[in-house]
C-alpha cells in the first residue's frame, strides 16, 4: 500500500507539476516570458467583456428589455 501511494506522489510531482517547475525556471530568466498565460488570460476576458458590452448596448438600443419595476419577481 505503501507503493501506491508514493507513485500517486511521484505521478503528480514529476508529471503534472512538470510545466509549473518549468514557468519557475523561466521566471528567473525572463518574468513577462514567465507570466504570459496571464496576459493571454487577461486579453481573452478583456475581449469577452468588450462583447459583452457590445450586445448589452444593442438589446438597450433596440429597446427589448422590459423595464416595468413588476417586470422581475424579485423587485417586486
Amino acid at each position: 500500500m505503501n507503493d501506491f501511494f508514493k507513485a500517486i506522489d511521484s505521478f503528480f510531482v514529476d508529471v503534472l507539476f512538470a510545466p509549473l517547475d518549468a514557468l519557475r525556471a523561466l521566471e528567473l530568466e525572463s518574468w513577462s516570458g514567465a507570466n504570459f498565460i496571464n496576459w493571454f488570460f487577461m486579453l481573452i476576458g478583456f475581449v469577452a467583456f468588450l462583447y459583452w458590452m457590445k450586445q448589452l448596448k444593442k438589446f438597450n438600443d433596440n429597446n427589448e428589455e422590459d423595464r416595468d419595476p413588476t417586470a422581475h419577481s424579485f423587485l417586486n
